[in-house]
Formats: C-alpha cells, structure tokens, sequence
C-alpha cells in the first residue's frame, strides 16, 4: 500500500505523520481518516480552496488535474507547480510527500 508521508504543520500535524493508504483514496480523505485535519470548507465539492496542498515527491503518479481544479488552484495562497486540491488528489500506487501550506484564504478559518 502507498504511503502519505506528511511533512511536520504546526496545527494540522507538528510532527508530521506517516500513513498507509488504499490507492484510489483521494489525500483529503486519507488524512481526516488519520486524524490531520485539513481544512475543507467546501466539504470536498472543489468549490474552494482550503484543502490546497503540495505535493513534494509522488506527483506525476496522480492523474492529472481537471479544469475545475485548475481555476480553484488559481486562488490559493502559495500557489506552487506542484499544487493540488487534496480532496481532488486520488493516491495511485506511489509513495507521496505531502506538505500543508500555512496559509489558506479561508477567512472564517483565520478569524476575519
């Protein structure tokens, strides 16, 4: 089974974490399952962007990100090549090095 290799948050994950996986999974659902919060005001719809992340080692086993997660991706905070929408992300069978950036833009989130 692939491997979600966590890099250390310090709300999500301070000391980063290591979980296995069922491929087809997608890296929102795999983290919430183990207890890393990430963010998802939209509740998993691609309608927004706070369950962005960046995928440090693994990402060209995902499959490719569609138009909608494209335009999403164009909002979020920290925008990387390597950026994806985690509930959008669905694990294969590589390992991934996952980072959670610090910011989102979710406002409610940052006590706007």
């Amino acid at each position: 089974m692939p491997q979600l290799i966590f890099l250390p948050h310090a709300e999500h994950c301070p000391e980063g974490a290591v979980i296995e996986v069922e491929s087809g999974e997608t890296v929102l659902n795999a983290a919430l399952a183990h207890g890393i919060d990430i963010e998802h005001a939209c509740e998993k719809s691609c309608a927004c962007t706070t369950c962005h992340v960046v995928i440090r080692e693994g990402f060209n086993s995902l499959e490719p990100s569609d138009e909608l997660e494209d335009d999403m991706l164009d909002k979020a905070w920290g925008l990387e090549p390597n950026s994806r929408l985690s509930c959008q992300a669905v694990v294969a069978d590589q390992d991934l090095v996952v980072e959670i950036p610090k910011y989102t833009i979710n406002q409610v989130s940052e006590g706007h």
